[in-house]
């Protein structure tokens, strides 16, 4: 009799066991297989279905633990029926890990090796690529080791004619030897936020796999949208509306009914929006996912939008406020919806291309300027459209060429900026001196001279930077700066922008840098138990980069707290970090505390807390409600009611220091081992 490993999914592609691979009781969960090597599971390539092959994306994840044999060992392998190896994850031996995929013809789409590998050690891999987006990513126990976009982001190839195992190649090469557990393909990328479910083999109940993917631009008035089932729903509940409220709300007739089929057709008559789909506008939805056999049910979905092409021109290349663009740049845009031809308007003052009229209108999407452009300058451009009825009048974008002014800090067009913030900038070739302006009205702003409201005066060359006081809550500011040489010409800047947060930022962890001579790391702010016997935390890393760089929620940047709470050591692992602002943590009305964290599967299970004192008395410690919380394997929000430290004695109008930490504070659990948990976005809401 011939043995077989049962495919859990509905599919029924069972792998046929060829050599000896057994069923062993040290598993990640339920048990694992043992592969021998040179031994497999044969999934029968050929007799599965193409619509039963990852083609526009996959996530491959695989619980293994692997013997160091000297060999490469192939976790999956597939073969297309023309010889191309398709689908390509290993632990290679030496001692990283690789995930390939080649599309239809041997077309390589990618060939990652990243990582470091662990032998004899459970590990999990989750390979990703997502055609659409030209993603790819490679998760190591829950970590992105690896990600980039490619540039040839074909299908990946749709047979597996040759073949298709679990543990050993086509060929007879690579032979994976160990344990293996909860493999996983599925026909999509997987969120960050699903990996941790993959990894505990968890079952997931919420819709997913949105077409029109999330944010996508579609060129047509009608939309057939659909949707995957989470791993529960009997039927779903159907949400759709151009108002993000409405669909959010379960408001006005953004309820579509509930249904059992996975699609719906909207801009149809007999369908929502009958007339049609309108050029410009987003639509919002969302998916609810119903059994009424089960209590937990309705479980809420994400809510997922798409747009409908505007009729004026987008897209543009260089993208609006790009900077340094070579002067012999070709401009391009995408034509706006229905549109058949282009009218091109360009120059160094902006009131000027905003006002031209009369060019000449031309087929092509892109416009290559007859000579090279100037250099040091900020050119404006304007796409006009026309679709063979009406002109669409097109909005003003603008690109510096090298040598302008440029760099701006807050970056142009970033959001959620500290209400505490200096602007900064990068001086431009030949400028002596700076001319500021800043305020809250664009068109002010853009046109402003040295006798307006918005002038804030003249900087020297080495004072690229300007304070503007405290900024107001949730508030768009922009502000422009004019570079003056040495004959005292006056070259106009760009216009630059920023919003303000609609919260206070107790620490992002983003102005830290490797700098510790000048007192920026990360530890200097953040004082862990250097020097503390019954403190075990590191906050940040031993050598450059001190700030993590890899794992963070928001930003470029988070802290690394590596705790060692081991018995006889230890009992407690914090980092204390003094404020300066905000302390008063009643300002604008906020009400809550948010810290975002992120553990390790592998981490102990150990009590996460936080500690807030005024700068006389005795700290107030939260415990986090999850023993767990230090094996989070994704970003997690923690909220904690400010009521709740003022119930405690806390003066929340005089707050003097923050601490996080893990182990046994207050009357907490007894000290569980080592691990890193990752601090980000600290804020008041």
């Amino acid at each position: 009799m011939t043995d077989v490993v049962l495919d859990q999914s509905v599919n029924g592609h069972n792998g046929v066991v060829n050599g000896n691979v057994t069923a062993d009781p040290e598993g990640m969960r339920n048990g694992a297989a043992r592969f021998a090597s040179t031994s497999y599971l044969d999934l029968d390539g050929p007799s599965i279905p193409p619509e039963h092959i990852p083609t526009t994306g996959i996530t491959l994840a695989a619980w293994a633990k692997c013997e160091n044999t000297g060999n490469h060992h192939a976790i999956f392998n597939a073969r297309a029926k023309d010889a191309t190896w398709v689908v390509h994850p290993e632990f290679r031996s030496e001692g990283n890990f690789r995930w390939l995929l080649r599309g239809d013809g041997s077309s390589g789409i990618f060939d990652v090796r990243a990582g470091q590998v662990t032998w004899d050690e459970w590990t999990h891999f989750c390979g990703m690529y997502d055609q659409a987006s030209r993603k790819v990513a490679l998760y190591i126990n829950g970590e992105k080791v690896h990600e980039e976009t490619v540039s040839n982001a074909v299908k990946i190839a749709k047979d597996w004619g040759s073949g298709a195992r679990v543990g050993y190649n086509i060929d007879n090469a690579r032979p994976f030897t160990g344990l293996m557990d909860m493999l996983w393909i599925f026909r999509r990328a997987l969120s960050e936020d699903e990996i941790p479910k993959a990894m505990q083999g968890e079952a997931y109940p919420f819709a997913l796999s949105p077409d029109p993917a999330d944010g996508a631009i579609i060129e047509e008035t009608w939309a057939t949208v659909s949707w995957s089932p989470g791993d529960f729903a009997v039927s779903h509940d159907v949400y759709f509306s151009d108002s993000f409220d409405d669909v959010n709300d379960g408001a006005g007739d953004a309820f579509r009914g509930n249904q059992v089929p996975l699609y719906f057709v909207v801009g149809f008559p007999g369908f929502p929006y009958p007339g049609g789909l309108v050029p410009g506008t987003t639509y919002y939805w969302r998916i609810d996912e119903v059994n009424e056999a089960d209590p937990n049910s309705p479980w809420r979905g994400n809510i997922w939008s798409f747009s409908v092409a505007p009729r004026t021109a987008y897209n543009p290349d260089p993208a609006d406020g790009a900077e340094s663009v070579d002067p012999a740049v070709a401009l391009s845009w995408t034509g706006g919806f229905g549109s058949k031809l282009h009218t091109v308007y360009l120059g160094d003052d902006y009131d000027s291309v905003a006002n031209a009229t009369g060019g000449a209108p031309q087929g092509a999407t892109i416009y290559a300027p007859a000579a090279p452009l100037a250099s040091a300058k900020v050119y404006y451009w304007r796409v006009d459209e026309f679709d063979g009825a009406a002109t669409y009048k097109g909005d003003v974008w603008s690109f510096t060429t090298p040598g302008a002014v440029g760099n701006p800090r807050p970056a142009n067009g970033a959001v959620d900026v500290k209400l505490i913030a200096t602007l900064s900038w990068t001086a431009s070739t030949g400028a002596a001196s700076h001319e500021v302006y800043f305020g809250t009205d664009k068109d002010a702003v853009r046109s402003a001279g040295k006798t307006s409201p918005e002038y804030k005066g003249s900087k020297a060359l080495g004072a690229e930077s300007y304070d503007p006081g405290k900024l107001a809550w949730h508030t768009a500011y922009y502000w422009r700066v004019d570079e003056v040489n040495n004959q005292g010409n006056t070259s106009k800047g760009p216009l630059w922008s920023f919003t303000t947060a609609a919260f206070l930022s107790v620490d992002d962890f983003e102005d830290y840098t490797d700098n510790d001579a000048a007192g920026q790391a990360i530890w200097q702010s953040w004082i862990d138990g250097f020097g503390m016997p019954q403190n075990g935390a590191q906050a940040g890393y031993l050598l450059p980069p001190y700030a993590e760089q890899k794992n963070v929620h928001g930003g470029l940047q988070s802290m690394p707290l590596l705790y060692e709470n081991a018995p006889g050591a230890a009992t407690y692992s914090e980092a204390v970090l003094t404020l300066s602002y905000p302390r008063d943590w009643t300002e604008n009305g906020v009400g809550a505390l948010v810290i975002w964290f992120r553990g390790k599967a592998k981490n102990p299970a150990e009590p996460l807390y936080v500690s807030v004192s005024n700068s006389s008395g005795a700290p107030v410690t939260v415990a986090h409600s999850d023993a767990n919380a230090a094996q989070a394997g994704s970003w997690t929000k923690w909220v904690v009611q400010l009521q709740t430290l003022a119930a405690q004695g806390i003066d929340l109008t005089k707050v003097d220091k923050i601490a996080i930490g893990l182990g046994t504070k207050g009357a907490m659990t007894t000290p569980g081992g080592t691990g890193t948990v990752y601090i980000d976005d600290i804020a008041l809401y």
